[in-house]
């Protein structure tokens, strides 16, 4: 998340997003392990290519809703190199997994978009839309060319905002330190401290409307530790109560200051966001 301090490491694919940097591998005789379902008997056996030169075949038509990179998916999945040695498998560990599909490689966010929500489809991701020149390693070579077969199980919409209040103020306030913010949604519940752990629901943009990062688009809230994040946060966070909304106009000296953060983030960027404060644990 890019409001944090300190960088947060990238997203990579599947269980080295949620597992770490080393994919869990199980034994074929786990038995945990579930096989994949059927493929239709018309699938074809020829790939299709894509502008981006991503390959894919359709090994079942999904009749349900096929995902846009703004929804987050479930899914069975294997995936293997040209050699066939496997690197990954949900299958091999008995149980799906779900993501947002703006998190992971770019093979995955297109490819997915291709199938319907019950369907299968195999994905032959070329080096530039997984993971580069670099590669993964151990398990994943330089200019690598992944292979997946993958079920989609179920697509979820991001959540939306919740709602504000009818009297919520069109006008912001102003404090000493620059910061302006407005209450879209009022709230009794606790009001955390700087030293308190909070989690929110929210959605960061720039001036010109571009949306830099939304915790509404990968599907789910995040915590963190208040004193943690930039100092427009850290202030603003202080001014709502547990279940309000909040919305704040953080200029640059109180976010990233003068250098920005590159490529997100331009230089003295003024920083918005809308915030719904869920949870606030501790002092």
């Amino acid at each position: 998340m890019i409001f944090f301090r300190l960088a947060s490491p990238p997203m990579l694919i599947l269980t080295a997003l949620f597992l770490g940097n080393e994919p869990l591998m199980l034994s074929a005789a786990d038995p945990k392990r579930v096989e994949p379902g059927i493929v239709d008997s018309d699938a074809p056996e020829k790939f299709t290519a894509t502008e981006s030169g991503l390959k894919y075949r359709i090994r079942r038509k999904g009749a349900g809703t096929s995902p846009t990179e703004k929804h987050s998916v479930k899914v069975h999945y294997q995936g293997w190199l040209d050699s066939g040695k496997i690197f990954d498998s949900s299958y091999d560990r008995g149980e799906p997994i779900s993501f947002p599909l703006s998190g992971v490689i770019k093979g995955w966010t297109e490819g997915m978009q291709l199938v319907g929500e019950g369907g299968m489809i195999e994905l032959e991701i070329p080096h530039e839309l997984g993971y580069g020149k670099s590669g993964a390693p151990p398990d994943i070579p330089g200019k690598a060319t992944l292979h997946f077969l993958v079920e989609l199980l179920e697509v979820k919409a991001p959540p939306e905002p919740g709602a504000v209040d009818a009297d919520a103020p069109k006008e912001f306030l102003v404090r000493k330190t620059g910061l302006k913010y407005r209450i879209r949604r009022k709230s009794n519940g606790k009001i955390p401290k700087a030293t308190s752990e909070v989690k929110v629901h929210y959605k960061g943009w720039l001036d010109d409307g571009t949306v830099f990062d939304s915790s509404y688009d990968r599907g789910e809230p995040i915590s963190f530790p208040l004193m943690n994040v930039i100092k427009g946060w850290t202030e603003g966070m202080q001014l709502i109560g547990q279940g309000g909304m909040i919305e704040l106009e953080i200029p640059y000296d109180l976010a990233y200051g003068e250098k920005g953060h590159p490529p997100t983030i331009p230089a003295k960027a003024t920083l918005h966001f809308l915030i719904e404060l869920l949870d606030v644990n501790g002092p």
